[in-house]
């Protein structure tokens, strides 16, 4: 077994209060996004979403900018205070004063025309915040995994996926719009968008869910079976511990594959900006929240909807559940296909990642390794090499997944 490489001071170390570690994290992220939010007031142009710009109230968020510089320096203070290590802290305070010195909330915006590529520094720390706040909160008091860390091992790789996929909104979208309107726009039949906006909005809801769910079905079944795209999926698939960060590991032509596949239903049966609005909600929480280390559960409606304990079957090392439990929404759609994994409710995988040669670590690595490995096995050869590995666990076993 290859030596174990020493954490950092911030991963795989716990969070406890008094060590000032919990008010230096929070100092820096709150002056990270205070930082950024700074520079999306001076160029909203170029760094925010038009789509979400037109909507803000700026009153409020020049508010909410002020609270949150204040908030990182108080919390940079008592790191500072408690800790042994002044580095969380003082980063914090720097990055908090380094947005005020750059204007803070007294900047003007200068109102200029929308550049064709734009950046959604906005949208990433409007998520990054709420995600932050909400998940990390669920996975501390309802958690699968107690002694899984909030700073695991990997978490600043997940995170700059997380801020790239975030960023990039803008790119997505005008690929993804191409692809939906410029390739299939001849496609489109009056009369059936007329029919579908006549129906209630919960109707068109629901109805959004499920085709958006069976397209992406058969796109993410796909990347499983076909040897090249596994490749890329495999991304998603490596980290060794599931949580809401760990779901945003997403190789950014997968991005790309999976949203295109997506908005075309949509836009073909051209669903209502009040329908549409409630499902990009709806899987804006549901995507993170089937990662994350939660071990809630809902009963009945675990037949209904995908729930964490599901969607980590999904990523199970485990061979009884490899290529199982595909559907992101409806489980429905897995019982449909044949890939529902009907034995696992009692009780939660053994092992995450790839079955297995391991990935390369690294962003910049595991975007190249799709173009660069040998074509993947196909999904029935994982199964009898998961079976292998089952067999023989300490020669098979992959080391990520220990």
């Amino acid at each position: 077994m290859a030596p174990t490489a020493r954490p950092s001071r911030t991963e795989d170390v716990p969070l406890r209060l008094g060590e000032g570690r919990i008010s230096g994290v929070a100092s820096i992220l709150l002056g990270a996004c205070a930082f950024v939010a700074v520079l999306c007031f001076h160029f909203p142009e170029y760094l925010t979403t038009p789509e979400l710009r037109a909507g803000y109230p700026h009153a409020l968020l020049r508010d909410l900018l002020v609270g949150g510089m204040v908030l990182a320096v108080a919390c940079g203070a008592v790191s500072v205070f408690h800790s042994r290590s002044k580095r969380l802290g003082l980063t914090g305070i720097g990055l908090a004063l380094a947005a005020q010195w750059l204007g803070g909330a007294n900047i003007e915006i200068e109102h200029r025309a929308t550049p064709l590529v734009t950046f959604g520094f906005d949208w990433l720390v409007l998520a990054l915040l709420a995600n932050t706040i909400v998940f990390v909160f669920v996975e501390r008091v309802w958690p699968h995994d107690p002694d899984q860390l909030t700073l695991r091992k990997e978490w600043k790789l997940d995170l700059l996926y997380y801020a790239f996929n975030h960023v990039m909104i803008s790119v997505i979208l005008l690929c993804t719009t191409f692809f939906s309107e410029g390739l299939f726009g001849w496609a489109v039949h009056d009369g059936v968008q007329d029919a579908v906006r006549s129906l209630p909005v919960l109707a068109q809801f629901v109805l959004v869910l499920f085709v958006a769910d069976f397209a992406q079905y058969w796109g993410h079944r796909l990347m499983h079976e076909n040897r090249f795209l596994w490749n890329f999926h495999a991304v998603h698939h490596c980290p060794a511990r599931m949580d809401w960060l760990a779901g945003s590991r997403i190789h950014f032509a997968e991005v790309l594959f999976t949203r295109s596949t997506v908005l075309l239903p949509i836009f073909l049966l051209g669903f209502s900006e009040a329908a549409i609005n409630a499902y990009v909600v709806w899987v804006g929480i549901q995507g993170v929240l089937i990662h994350s280390n939660t071990g809630l559960r809902v009963g009945f409606l675990e037949y209904v909807f995908t729930t964490p304990h599901y969607h980590h079957w999904h990523h199970a090392a485990d061979p009884e559940a490899i290529d199982k439990n595909y559907a992101a929404n409806l489980p429905v759609l897995d019982m449909l296909f044949g890939t529902y994994h009907a034995g696992a409710r009692d009780r939660w995988p053994a092992t995450y990642g790839v079955v297995g040669k391991p990935l390369p670590h690294g962003f910049v690595s595991q975007h190249l390794y799709p173009f660069i490995a040998k074509p993947a096995r196909p999904a029935e050869e994982n199964v009898r090499s998961a079976a292998h590995r089952a067999a023989t666990p300490s020669a098979e076993a992959p080391l990520a997944a220990r």
